[in-house]
């Protein structure tokens, strides 16, 4: 049933947010299927092949320049779900630690589920 499809990959979305906010790298990998595929707004496609090749280091080196201090979804919508895949389009913004906005940016996340858990399996934006 796609209901439930839609509500396991909004659920997984949130918990990215929340551990990429937290800093968790381990939280974050269990929030991706891997491997892991992200497309930014150049064309680059970078691969993680497994847990390990990822580290929260290589999100926060691209990010401190501007003062990343965290991130909010400013909306979340399923534009496409089957019972094991589902499109998330997500807008979102990046805040300093004052508060003060850095700037908004849109991502599609694909949202698979495996042994019933589902997780982000790649995902291609324009926030890196």
């Amino acid at each position: 049933m796609t209901d439930d499809a839609e509500a396991g990959a909004l659920a997984a979305v949130d918990n990215y947010l929340v551990a990429l906010n937290a800093r968790d790298t381990q939280a974050i990998r269990r929030a991706f299927h891997f491997p892991h595929v992200r497309i930014g707004a150049s064309g680059i496609m970078t691969t993680y092949p497994t847990p390990d090749d990822y580290d929260f280091d290589s999100f926060f080196s691209r990010t401190i320049r501007d003062g990343w201090h965290h991130s909010e979804w400013d909306s979340t919508e399923v534009v496409f779900a089957t019972p094991a895949k589902v499109h998330v389009a997500v807008n979102f913004s990046r805040y300093r630690e004052d508060g003060s906005l850095i700037g908004t940016y849109f991502s599609l996340y694909i949202v698979t589920c495996r042994n019933g858990h589902w997780a982000i399996h790649a995902g291609s934006g324009d926030g890196g």
